[in-house]
């Protein structure tokens, strides 16, 4: 398990993350970061779970409509 701790950045705070996960998870100076509180704790993850749940609405509707879909393509 890794851990860092909560650092004072001017006024506000702030975290550093170790450098083999930055490195896993390929991320750049700049990059978005999510905050997910749940039950079990705070999830930070670069992937945006607004963004999740329309990729798992449009693999649903792209199966049920892949040969309507396929013809609108051509």
């Amino acid at each position: 398990m890794l851990k860092t701790a909560v650092r004072r950045v001017g006024n506000s705070l702030g975290i550093t993350l170790p450098k083999i996960m930055v490195e896993n998870l390929h991320l750049n100076e700049g990059d978005e970061l999510h905050f997910v509180e749940t039950e079990e704790g705070l999830i930070i993850t670069p992937f945006d779970p607004k963004f999740a749940k329309w990729a798992k609405a449009y693999e649903h509707t792209n199966k049920k409509f892949r040969n309507a879909l396929k013809a609108l393509a051509k």
